[in-house]
């Protein structure tokens, strides 16, 4: 079995290599991961930017679509003509006015009429002049019969893209009419995007754009590479992925950026999340790991404590082994010396109960000689009513006689019963006669002392379980100890209460004695002790009654009376009378 530091290094072996591979895993999960979010970041802002790119190029080609057809119209109109018509005086007044109702009424930037040498004849906003390279190529187109479109800036930063068309009167050319975009609305509604938007001509000029700071910058300054030749930085901080669109007809360029930062943090999110995986991969591995381990641990020490186990279950079973021979002899030695505390018990109960009948026998005499005493007096008194033939007095003599013979042979039997050897059954018996017969044995020795039996009793029978005659003994006892403590005493009386609780039948005995003193009521229920005076008791009764009521599953207590005297109540087991029955 291997130890435990054992099974720490090789964990700890396999932790390090579990460590690097993880590490090694993680970093390509990482990058992996960081690039594939990047790629997808890149790929919406491709796809928004392309939806921004369609939008705005239709709406750039419908503001310039509007204005396109306006100056072949003008050309057209009779009051536009008659301004270049020979003899017509100075029209640059008639012109001025011309020019402004146009201009207000299509909501053109500027709108100039020029003579076709370039001259201006007059202008609504007096913004450009007609002079320029950019007015020259304009004018070129309109000689040649073209429509002439030119983008058109100013030092002053003013910007418009004019679309020109020639006047002819007689299929010549007398003059032109030139209509400037303003491309100020544009650039406001560019604003409202995030994305950069900007337009450069033929030159690579930005000519319009969102961002001001860029306007009419050639855009070779502004860009610079970012790892692919399809992406370039804008002014350090857009990302240009080739997103434009051919307005050709302008000669133009729309372009639409894409925002670099977004795709930085799209990486550094992808990045994070590969990380916090793996590093909830990583500590899963290691939990993981140090499970196992401490599972082997555990092991181990479960066999090496089994193994412990083992061995103290072979040394204690030996040594029990020995124990048991030990104790079988003990076993025999106790169950001869309980067999022989049973049998001196039971002598000692047999000893007591005649001891009792000895104290008694002097009552019981008396009264055995009185009811002789009768007899002998109503047999000669009847042989005298036969010689005088008073037969009617004879039989009133002889039943006087029969009473008084089963009154003796009724207490000769309880003398008998109570003196037989008793049996342990436990069974249903009525209370009442056994507590007559208790009764029966003490009320002559309760009479010659002085002392009056008082039984309180229902009349419905009150049925227990117990012995008849080891219960009498219980009864006998107690009645015989209250009116031993009620000697000498002119007013002594006992009651003898019976009642059925819910706990049980319980039987209080008590008397108007002195009691017994506080310190002496624990150990009233022991062997051998006793409140008597020397040589008129052992101290073994109430121990031994206290022991029968054990034996029925009963109790025998000890309460103070009302009257000042010991109370004894005796707790039995109920029983019901199919019971009684049954017995």
């Amino acid at each position: 079995m291997a130890s435990g530091a054992s099974i720490r290094r090789n964990f700890l072996r396999t932790r390090l290599i579990v460590a690097c591979l993880v590490c090694v895993v993680s970093v390509v999960a990482i990058l992996a991961s960081a690039q594939w979010w990047r790629q997808r970041a890149e790929d919406q802002l491709q796809n928004k930017a392309a939806e921004t790119l369609a939008v705005q190029a239709e709406a750039l080609s419908g503001i310039l679509d509007k204005y396109r057809l306006l100056p072949p119209l003008l050309s057209r109109e009779a009051s536009v003509i008659a301004l270049f018509q020979p003899g017509a005086g100075d029209q640059k007044d008639a012109a001025r006015r011309k020019a402004i109702e146009i201009a207000g009424m299509s909501g053109a930037k500027d709108v100039a009429f020029l003579y076709p040498d370039g001259r201006l004849l007059a202008t609504a906003g007096e913004l450009f002049s007609g002079q320029g390279e950019e007015h020259k190529r304009l004018l070129e187109a309109v000689r040649q019969g073209r429509l002439g479109r030119q983008a058109i800036s100013l030092e002053s930063e003013q910007r418009a893209y004019a679309f020109a068309f020639g006047i002819r009167s007689d299929n010549q050319l007398i003059g032109v009419i030139a209509v400037y975009v303003d491309f100020d609305t544009v650039e406001a509604a560019w604003s409202l995007s995030t994305n950069p938007i900007f337009v450069t001509d033929n030159a690579g000029t930005v000519f319009l754009t969102n961002q001001p700071q860029w306007r009419l910058k050639p855009l070779d300054e502004l860009m610079s590479k970012a790892g692919s030749s399809a992406q370039v930085l804008v002014d350090g901080k857009f990302l240009h992925a080739d997103l434009t669109r051919d307005l050709p007809l302008l000669d133009w360029k729309l372009h639409v950026l894409s925002s670099e930062r977004s795709l930085v943090v799209a990486w550094w999110t992808g990045a994070a999340i590969a990380g916090l995986v793996g590093l909830l991969f990583a500590l899963i591995v290691f939990i993981f790991i140090q499970q196992r381990e401490t599972q082997h641990l555990r092991m181990r020490q479960d066999r090496a404590a089994a193994l412990r186990l083992e061995r103290l279950v072979r040394e204690r079973t030996k040594a029990l082994s020995e124990s048991n021979v030990s104790l079988s002899r003990e076993i025999d030695e106790r169950w001869q010396a309980e067999e022989q505390l049973r049998l001196t018990q039971a002598e000692l109960v047999q000893a007591t109960k005649l001891a009792t009948l000895g104290q008694m026998s002097a009552a019981l005499s008396h009264e055995f000689n009185q009811p002789l005493a009768a007899i002998r007096t109503y047999s000669e008194n009847a042989v005298r009513f036969l010689d005088s033939g008073r037969t009617r007095h004879v039989s009133d003599n002889l039943t006087r006689i029969n009473r008084l013979v089963d009154r003796m042979a009724s207490l000769s039997r309880s003398l008998l019963s109570f003196s037989r050897k008793p049996g342990t059954e436990v069974k249903a018996v009525a209370l009442a006669p056994i507590i007559d017969e208790a009764l029966m044995l003490v009320r002559p020795q309760a009479r010659k002392a002085g002392v009056s039996l008082v039984v309180n009793m229902k009349e419905e029978p009150l049925l227990v379980f117990g012995g008849q005659i080891r219960l009498s003994q219980v009864f006998v006892n107690l009645i015989n100890n209250a009116v031993d403590a009620l000697a000498g005493q002119t007013d002594g009386r006992v009651v003898i209460s019976a009642r059925q609780e819910a706990a049980g039948v319980i039987v209080r005995i008590e008397d108007n004695g002195p009691g017994i003193p506080p310190d002496q009521r624990e150990s009233i229920f022991e062997p051998f002790f006793t409140t008597k005076d020397v040589g008129a008791g052992i101290g073994i009764g109430l121990s031994i009654a206290s022991s029968i009521m054990g034996d029925f599953g009963g109790h025998l207590e000890l309460e103070e009376s009302s009257s000042g005297g010991a109370c004894f109540i005796v707790r039995l087991r109920p029983a019901a009378v199919t019971e009684i029955a049954a017995e």
